[in-house]
């Protein structure tokens, strides 16, 4: 039993940078385009002490609110006894990362604005509902004989070899 309840208790693998990826931080990281309203995710770079978020949001995607010189102001919701609050916090910019939660959301708004306008074209009409994948069609199984009759197998009589 841990008994020891810090801001990084039980961090270690958390705040660990990975295999070979130690070093100095990218200057892409800090000239990242940010807007308010992005989805990012938070992910805490241990070699950056200043400004790291708690190890609770490690992880945790939210959207921007505000953006500061060197700081991000981000909506996460928390789950706490059993509601979830949204909490409003400010990251440094070292410690988020793009989401890519939208991509498929926004792939699919893409294409469907295609298959509209196809269809406004043609006159068809299209549907743009998602659908579950569906079972497997039905077939039969070519017969194993040369001759493509159905042979019926049937089991010996008991015999009593004793």
């Amino acid at each position: 039993m841990p008994h020891s309840f810090g801001t990084r208790a039980r961090t270690r693998h958390m705040f660990a940078k990975k295999h070979r990826q130690h070093g100095p931080i990218h200057l892409s990281q800090y000239l990242m385009k940010v807007k308010i309203g992005d989805y990012v995710d938070i992910f805490a770079d241990p070699s950056i002490h200043k400004g790291m978020p708690h190890k609770h949001y490690h992880g945790r995607t939210g959207i921007v609110f505000n953006i500061t010189k060197s700081s991000v102001g981000v909506r996460v919701n928390k789950p706490v006894n059993g509601r979830i609050i949204e909490k409003r916090i400010h990251v440094r910019i070292e410690h988020i990362r793009p989401s890519k939660c939208q991509k498929e959301i926004i792939a699919r708004k893409v294409s469907n604005e295609a298959a509209k306008a196809k269809a406004r074209e043609t006159g068809e009409k299209v549907n743009l509902k998602r659908t579950p994948t569906l079972p497997k069609a039905a077939y039969f199984l070519p017969a194993a004989g040369n001759d493509g009759e159905i042979t019926t197998i049937q089991p010996l009589p008991f015999s009593d070899l004793v």
